[in-house]
Protein backbone atom coordinates (compact mmCIF):
# COMPACT_ATOMS: atom_id res chain seq x y z
CA UNK A 1 0.00 0.00 0.00
CA UNK A 2 1.10 3.55 -0.62
CA UNK A 3 2.20 5.99 2.02
CA UNK A 4 -0.52 8.33 3.32
CA UNK A 5 -0.68 11.83 4.72
CA UNK A 6 -2.30 10.57 7.95
CA UNK A 7 -2.44 7.11 9.48
CA UNK A 8 -4.53 5.93 12.43
CA UNK A 9 -4.48 2.83 14.62
CA UNK A 10 -7.89 1.97 16.06
CA UNK A 11 -8.23 -0.90 18.51
CA UNK A 12 -11.54 -2.69 18.84
CA UNK A 13 -12.42 -1.42 15.35
CA UNK A 14 -14.18 -4.52 14.04
CA UNK A 15 -17.61 -3.43 15.26
CA UNK A 16 -19.56 -0.78 17.12
CA UNK A 17 -17.88 2.51 17.86
CA UNK A 18 -14.45 1.46 16.59
CA UNK A 19 -15.92 0.45 13.25
CA UNK A 20 -17.74 3.80 13.02
CA UNK A 21 -14.50 5.67 13.79
CA UNK A 22 -12.60 3.66 11.16
CA UNK A 23 -15.17 4.31 8.44
CA UNK A 24 -15.46 8.02 9.26
CA UNK A 25 -11.70 8.63 9.21
CA UNK A 26 -11.11 6.46 6.14
CA UNK A 27 -13.77 8.37 4.21
CA UNK A 28 -11.75 11.51 4.91
CA UNK A 29 -8.49 10.14 3.59
CA UNK A 30 -6.96 8.65 6.74
CA UNK A 31 -5.38 5.21 6.32
CA UNK A 32 -6.52 2.92 9.12
CA UNK A 33 -5.01 -0.06 10.93
CA UNK A 34 -8.16 -1.91 11.98
CA UNK A 35 -7.51 -3.97 15.11
CA UNK A 36 -9.89 -6.58 16.51
CA UNK A 37 -9.24 -10.01 17.97
CA UNK A 38 -10.18 -13.18 16.07
CA UNK A 39 -12.93 -15.47 17.32
CA UNK A 40 -13.09 -19.21 16.77
CA UNK A 41 -16.50 -18.93 15.11
CA UNK A 42 -15.36 -16.35 12.52
CA UNK A 43 -15.73 -17.20 8.85
CA UNK A 44 -14.61 -13.64 8.11
CA UNK A 45 -13.05 -11.74 11.01
CA UNK A 46 -14.64 -8.47 12.01
CA UNK A 47 -11.37 -6.63 11.28
CA UNK A 48 -11.17 -8.15 7.79
CA UNK A 49 -14.78 -7.21 7.13
CA UNK A 50 -14.20 -3.56 8.07
CA UNK A 51 -11.05 -3.46 5.91
CA UNK A 52 -13.02 -4.88 2.99
CA UNK A 53 -15.79 -2.30 3.48
CA UNK A 54 -13.27 0.55 3.57
CA UNK A 55 -11.28 -0.57 0.55
CA UNK A 56 -14.47 -1.15 -1.46
CA UNK A 57 -15.27 2.50 -0.84
CA UNK A 58 -11.84 3.61 -2.04
CA UNK A 59 -10.13 3.97 1.32
CA UNK A 60 -6.96 2.39 2.67
CA UNK A 61 -6.96 -0.03 5.57
CA UNK A 62 -5.21 -3.13 6.89
CA UNK A 63 -6.33 -5.63 9.52
CA UNK A 64 -4.59 -6.69 12.72
CA UNK A 65 -5.85 -9.33 15.14
CA UNK A 66 -3.91 -8.82 18.40
CA UNK A 67 -5.80 -8.98 21.70
CA UNK A 68 -5.90 -5.80 23.79
CA UNK A 69 -4.58 -7.57 26.88
CA UNK A 70 -1.54 -8.95 25.04
CA UNK A 71 1.44 -6.74 25.98
CA UNK A 72 2.94 -7.25 22.51
CA UNK A 73 -0.08 -5.92 20.60
CA UNK A 74 0.96 -2.28 20.83
CA UNK A 75 4.39 -2.94 19.33
CA UNK A 76 2.83 -5.07 16.60
CA UNK A 77 0.31 -2.39 15.71
CA UNK A 78 3.00 0.28 15.50
CA UNK A 79 5.09 -1.97 13.25
CA UNK A 80 2.02 -2.70 11.11
CA UNK A 81 1.27 1.01 10.59
CA UNK A 82 4.87 1.79 9.66
CA UNK A 83 5.19 -1.23 7.35
CA UNK A 84 2.00 -0.63 5.38
CA UNK A 85 1.67 3.15 5.46
CA UNK A 86 5.05 4.55 6.48
CA UNK A 87 3.89 6.66 9.41
CA UNK A 88 1.60 7.01 12.42
CA UNK A 89 -0.38 10.10 13.40
CA UNK A 90 -3.43 8.98 15.38
CA UNK A 91 -4.04 6.31 18.01
CA UNK A 92 -7.57 5.54 19.18
CA UNK A 93 -7.61 3.09 22.09
CA UNK A 94 -11.17 1.86 21.79
CA UNK A 95 -11.00 -1.86 22.64
CA UNK A 96 -12.80 -2.88 25.80
CA UNK A 97 -15.26 -5.22 27.48
CA UNK A 98 -18.07 -4.65 29.93
CA UNK A 99 -19.31 -6.77 32.82
CA UNK A 100 -22.65 -7.44 34.44
CA UNK A 101 -21.99 -8.53 38.00
CA UNK A 102 -21.92 -6.71 41.31
CA UNK A 103 -18.65 -6.66 43.24
CA UNK A 104 -19.99 -9.12 45.81
CA UNK A 105 -20.58 -11.72 43.09
CA UNK A 106 -17.15 -11.56 41.47
CA UNK A 107 -13.96 -13.46 42.13
CA UNK A 108 -10.46 -11.98 41.81
CA UNK A 109 -9.91 -13.51 38.37
CA UNK A 110 -13.08 -11.95 36.92
CA UNK A 111 -12.28 -8.54 38.35
CA UNK A 112 -8.66 -8.69 37.17
CA UNK A 113 -9.66 -9.65 33.63
CA UNK A 114 -11.90 -6.59 33.31
CA UNK A 115 -9.06 -4.35 34.49
CA UNK A 116 -6.55 -6.07 32.24
CA UNK A 117 -8.52 -5.62 29.03
CA UNK A 118 -9.86 -2.11 29.65
CA UNK A 119 -7.03 -0.39 31.53
CA UNK A 120 -3.87 -2.39 30.87
CA UNK A 121 -4.97 -3.02 27.29
CA UNK A 122 -5.07 0.75 26.76
CA UNK A 123 -1.66 1.17 28.36
CA UNK A 124 -0.13 -1.70 26.34
CA UNK A 125 -1.26 0.00 23.13
CA UNK A 126 -0.02 3.44 24.19
CA UNK A 127 3.38 2.47 25.62
CA UNK A 128 4.99 2.10 22.17
CA UNK A 129 2.66 4.29 20.12
CA UNK A 130 2.66 7.31 22.45
CA UNK A 131 6.45 7.07 22.60
CA UNK A 132 6.57 7.11 18.80
CA UNK A 133 4.35 10.20 18.58
CA UNK A 134 6.33 11.88 21.35
CA UNK A 135 9.63 11.26 19.56
CA UNK A 136 8.31 12.57 16.25
CA UNK A 137 6.81 15.61 18.06
CA UNK A 138 3.33 15.30 16.58
CA UNK A 139 0.23 13.21 16.93
CA UNK A 140 -3.15 12.69 18.53
CA UNK A 141 -4.32 10.06 21.02
CA UNK A 142 -7.92 9.36 21.95
CA UNK A 143 -8.79 6.87 24.68
CA UNK A 144 -12.21 5.42 25.38
CA UNK A 145 -13.60 6.01 28.84
CA UNK A 146 -17.16 5.95 30.15
CA UNK A 147 -19.62 7.76 32.35
CA UNK A 148 -19.11 4.73 34.61
CA UNK A 149 -15.49 5.85 35.00
CA UNK A 150 -16.70 9.31 35.99
CA UNK A 151 -19.57 8.38 38.29
CA UNK A 152 -19.48 4.60 38.81
CA UNK A 153 -22.45 2.28 38.28
CA UNK A 154 -23.95 -0.71 40.05
CA UNK A 155 -22.96 -3.97 38.37
CA UNK A 156 -19.91 -2.42 36.71
CA UNK A 157 -17.26 -2.24 39.45
CA UNK A 158 -14.26 -3.45 37.45
CA UNK A 159 -15.32 -1.56 34.33
CA UNK A 160 -15.85 1.64 36.34
CA UNK A 161 -12.46 1.27 38.03
CA UNK A 162 -10.71 0.61 34.71
CA UNK A 163 -12.36 3.53 32.93
CA UNK A 164 -11.51 5.87 35.81
CA UNK A 165 -7.92 4.66 35.48
CA UNK A 166 -7.99 5.44 31.77
CA UNK A 167 -8.89 9.05 32.60
CA UNK A 168 -5.92 9.32 34.95
CA UNK A 169 -3.63 7.83 32.30
CA UNK A 170 -4.97 10.22 29.68
CA UNK A 171 -4.42 13.29 31.84
CA UNK A 172 -0.88 12.23 32.68
CA UNK A 173 -0.02 11.65 29.01
CA UNK A 174 -1.60 14.97 28.05
CA UNK A 175 0.79 16.70 30.43
CA UNK A 176 3.75 14.67 29.18
CA UNK A 177 2.87 15.16 25.53
CA UNK A 178 2.14 18.88 25.63
CA UNK A 179 5.74 19.96 25.08
CA UNK A 180 6.06 17.54 22.14
CA UNK A 181 2.89 18.52 20.27
CA UNK A 182 1.02 15.32 21.18
CA UNK A 183 -2.62 15.89 22.09
CA UNK A 184 -4.28 13.28 24.32
CA UNK A 185 -8.01 13.21 25.14
CA UNK A 186 -10.73 10.83 26.28
CA UNK A 187 -14.19 10.24 24.89
CA UNK A 188 -17.06 8.87 26.96
CA UNK A 189 -19.57 7.71 24.34
CA UNK A 190 -23.12 6.46 24.58
CA UNK A 191 -24.24 4.37 21.60
CA UNK A 192 -26.05 1.14 20.94
CA UNK A 193 -23.40 -1.53 20.51
CA UNK A 194 -22.90 -5.16 21.42
CA UNK A 195 -21.35 -3.99 24.70
CA UNK A 196 -24.14 -1.64 25.74
CA UNK A 197 -26.78 -4.22 24.82
CA UNK A 198 -25.35 -6.29 27.67
CA UNK A 199 -25.32 -3.49 30.25
CA UNK A 200 -28.13 -1.02 29.36
CA UNK A 201 -31.74 -1.45 28.38
CA UNK A 202 -32.45 -1.41 24.65
CA UNK A 203 -35.08 1.29 25.20
CA UNK A 204 -32.57 3.60 26.87
CA UNK A 205 -30.12 3.57 23.95
CA UNK A 206 -32.48 2.92 21.05
CA UNK A 207 -31.57 5.10 18.08
CA UNK A 208 -28.18 6.14 19.49
CA UNK A 209 -25.98 5.12 16.58
CA UNK A 210 -22.19 4.81 16.84
CA UNK A 211 -22.00 6.89 13.66
CA UNK A 212 -23.27 9.90 15.62
CA UNK A 213 -20.24 9.73 17.92
CA UNK A 214 -17.67 9.35 15.11
CA UNK A 215 -17.58 13.06 14.12
CA UNK A 216 -16.77 14.02 17.71
CA UNK A 217 -13.95 11.48 17.90
CA UNK A 218 -12.63 12.68 14.54
CA UNK A 219 -12.66 16.31 15.67
CA UNK A 220 -10.54 15.43 18.72
CA UNK A 221 -7.88 13.75 16.53
CA UNK A 222 -8.06 16.23 13.64
CA UNK A 223 -4.70 17.44 12.37
CA UNK A 224 -5.29 21.02 13.55
CA UNK A 225 -6.88 20.11 16.92
CA UNK A 226 -5.01 21.48 19.93
CA UNK A 227 -7.48 20.23 22.52
CA UNK A 228 -5.71 18.10 25.12
CA UNK A 229 -6.35 16.65 28.56
CA UNK A 230 -10.14 16.68 28.18
CA UNK A 231 -12.96 14.20 28.71
CA UNK A 232 -15.80 14.63 26.22
CA UNK A 233 -19.14 12.87 26.63
CA UNK A 234 -20.84 12.26 23.27
CA UNK A 235 -24.08 10.67 22.10
CA UNK A 236 -26.98 11.31 19.75
CA UNK A 237 -25.75 14.61 18.36
CA UNK A 238 -24.85 16.01 21.78
CA UNK A 239 -21.61 16.47 23.66
CA UNK A 240 -20.50 17.67 27.06
CA UNK A 241 -17.23 18.42 28.77
CA UNK A 242 -16.63 16.45 31.96
CA UNK A 243 -14.06 17.84 34.37
CA UNK A 244 -12.84 17.45 37.91
CA UNK A 245 -14.11 20.19 40.21
CA UNK A 246 -12.36 21.15 43.39
CA UNK A 247 -12.84 23.89 45.93
CA UNK A 248 -10.94 24.46 49.17
CA UNK A 249 -12.38 25.75 52.41
CA UNK A 250 -10.61 26.58 55.64
CA UNK A 251 -11.23 24.47 58.76
CA UNK A 252 -11.54 26.80 61.73
CA UNK A 253 -9.90 24.38 64.16
CA UNK A 254 -9.40 20.66 64.73
CA UNK A 255 -12.76 20.15 66.44
CA UNK A 256 -15.37 17.75 65.07
CA UNK A 257 -17.81 20.65 64.73
CA UNK A 258 -15.41 22.66 62.56
CA UNK A 259 -14.57 19.69 60.35
CA UNK A 260 -18.25 18.89 59.83
CA UNK A 261 -18.99 22.52 58.99
CA UNK A 262 -16.20 22.53 56.42
CA UNK A 263 -17.48 19.28 54.90
CA UNK A 264 -20.98 20.74 54.65
CA UNK A 265 -19.55 23.74 52.84
CA UNK A 266 -17.65 21.71 50.24
CA UNK A 267 -20.67 19.43 49.73
CA UNK A 268 -22.97 22.39 49.08
CA UNK A 269 -24.29 22.57 45.54
CA UNK A 270 -21.92 24.39 43.21
CA UNK A 271 -21.96 25.39 39.54
CA UNK A 272 -21.56 21.82 38.32
CA UNK A 273 -23.63 18.66 37.94
CA UNK A 274 -23.19 15.63 40.18
CA UNK A 275 -24.83 12.24 39.69
CA UNK A 276 -25.31 9.08 41.76
CA UNK A 277 -24.18 6.91 38.84
CA UNK A 278 -23.57 6.63 35.12
CA UNK A 279 -27.19 5.83 34.23
CA UNK A 280 -28.41 8.95 36.04
CA UNK A 281 -25.84 11.02 34.18
CA UNK A 282 -26.97 9.49 30.86
CA UNK A 283 -30.64 10.19 31.58
CA UNK A 284 -29.90 13.83 32.34
CA UNK A 285 -27.57 14.17 29.36
CA UNK A 286 -30.23 12.89 26.96
CA UNK A 287 -33.18 14.64 28.63
CA UNK A 288 -35.27 16.81 26.28
CA UNK A 289 -34.78 19.59 28.84
CA UNK A 290 -31.01 19.50 28.30
CA UNK A 291 -29.53 22.00 25.83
Amino acid sequence: MSACDRVAIISGAGKGLGRAYAHYLAARGVAVVVNNRRHASDTETSADRVVREITEQGGQAVAHFGAAEDPSTGEELLACALKHFGRLDVVIANAGVSEAASFTRQNPEQFAQTLEINLLGTAYLLLPTFRHLYEQSSGHVLVSTSAAGLYGEHGLPGYSAAKAGVIGLMRSLAIEGRSHNVQVNAIAPFARTQMTDASMSAAAIEGLAPEEVAPVAAALVAKDSRTTGEVIVAAGGRLARASVCSGAVRIADASEKSVNAALAEVFADGPHDTYPGAVAMFQDFMSPASP
